[in-house]
Order: C-alpha cells, then sequence, then structure tokens
C-alpha cells in the first residue's frame, strides 16, 4: 500500500489519498450476504465482478449456473472446497500486495462464491472499497464485519486502523493499532502506523516509543518513509 509519509511531513496532522474512481451516492437499503450478514448496497462505475458482492446486481438464471460450474470446477481440482478457497484467497491478495486491484476484486469474489462468511472475504473487500472506489464508509463498514466472522488475518486491525489514519480519523486509528500490535507485534508496519496515530492525536513521546518498535521490526519499504517522516516531525531522538 502507498506511503503517506510526503503528506504528513508537509500536513503534520493529517494523511491523503488520491480519488481514483467517483461513487454513487450509497442506498440506506441492505442485503444479508451471509447467514447472520448484513452489508449496506452500493454499487460503482465498474464492472460487476470487480465490485464487491458483484455490485449486488440480480443475476440471471445463467449466471448462477455459471457460479455453480465455477464453485464445482476448483473445488473438485483442489480437493476440498476449503483448500480451494485458500489458493483464491492466496491469489487474491497476492494482487492486492501488488496493486492489481480489479484482479484482486475478482478473486475476492470468487472466494466469497466458495466460503461467504469468511473474515479476509470482508477484509478484502473493504481494501478494495478504499483502494479502488475510495469509498471510505463502505470500508469502515466492511472492516467491522470483517472483525465478527470466522478466522481474521492477523493483519486485519493493522490494516482498519492504516484505513482509519488515510481517512483523517486518527482518534479511531489509535485504539485499533493499539490492538493490532498486540494481534501481530512482529509486524513492523502496524508499529509505524501506530506511531503516527499518536503523533497526530498531540502525543511524540509516545509516537516515538511506537517508532522505536518499528525500526526493531523491519517495516516495508513503503512503512518505512512514514517512518522516517513521524520520527522527523515527532523530534524523537
Amino acid at each position: 500500500m502507498r506511503s503517506f509519509g510526503h503528506c504528513l511531513a508537509q500536513t503534520l496532522m493529517s494523511v491523503a489519498w488520491l480519488t481514483l474512481v467517483s461513487t454513487f451516492p450509497a442506498a440506506a437499503e441492505t442485503a444479508e450476504v451471509a447467514p447472520g450478514v448484513q452489508v449496506t448496497k452500493r454499487t460503482y462505475s465498474a464492472p460487476t465482478n470487480e465490485q464487491p458482492f458483484f455490485g449486488f446486481t440480480a443475476k440471471t438464471a445463467d449466471e448462477k449456473a455459471a457460479d455453480e460450474k465455477f464453485v464445482s470446477a476448483i473445488t473438485a481440482a483442489s480437493g476440498t472446497r476449503e483448500k480451494a478457497f485458500g489458493e483464491i484467497i492466496t491469489r487474491a491478495w497476492r494482487a492486492v500486495n501488488g496493486g492489481r486491484f480489479k484482479e484482486a476484486a475478482v478473486r475476492f469474489n470468487q472466494a466469497f462464491l466458495l466460503s461467504p462468511e469468511e473474515s479476509t472475504v470482508y477484509h478484502g473487500y473493504a481494501v478494495i472499497a478504499q483502494f479502488r472506489f475510495n469509498d471510505f464508509d463502505a470500508s469502515d463498514e466492511l472492516f467491522k464485519i470483517a472483525l465478527k466472522q470466522p478466522d481474521p488475518m492477523k493483519a486485519l486491525r493493522a490494516d482498519y486502523g492504516r484505513m482509519l489514519l488515510i481517512a483523517k480519523r486518527p482518534r479511531d486509528a489509535e485504539p485499533v493499532l493499539e490492538q493490532a500490535v498486540k494481534d501481530a507485534p512482529d509486524f513492523g508496519d502496524a508499529w509505524t502506523n501506530l506511531a503516527v496515530a499518536r503523533f497526530q492525536n498531540g502525543n511524540p513521546p509516545a509516537a516515538c516509543a511506537a517508532a522505536d518498535e518499528a525500526l526493531k521490526r523491519r517495516p516495508s519499504n513503503n512503512s518505512s518513509q512514514d517512518l522516517m517522516a513521524v520520527r522527523n516531525v515527532a523530534q524523537c531522538k
């Protein structure tokens, strides 16, 4: 994910993200996408298979048959439905890490067909809503759902906290990131983001303490730029 360190150094109090695609106004209507899981219906200016939940479009009989054929074929090829899900979700996150958000969205939709209750599906959709469609409200909703669903990734709160920072909500981000570094204490990027949140919330000494922890854990290249920026503005020793 892209660095926002340069913006932090300039403004000292905010982060920015380039608007990629405008969204249509979100309707208040919700849909049950898995047992007990309600999601606000949102659509975007993109092909339906590149939107979370296929853009909530009503599928034709042929499209439903094609979905069933896909699930049957990949399950047979993988051996079990669980293994098929694991392979698809791995490809989805690989696409995210490569910045290929269109491909990632397609993969997350495939994973949704296989196991619509899994946390990582909603986690992935939250990332797509954020980085492809610049829809922070949808991303927030989906991250919150992901926290409640089975088998969350250790990086879930780290990603959620970073989204809140990018959305200029550091007060909401800080407690999420405090838990993120407990969930994944060796994840340097989470410590970096916690340092940013603490600084933006007016606590430079605590920001420097988190930055020191980040330095010990080899943050990613993009996060390293953020780390340098926050250490600079917080005047860490």
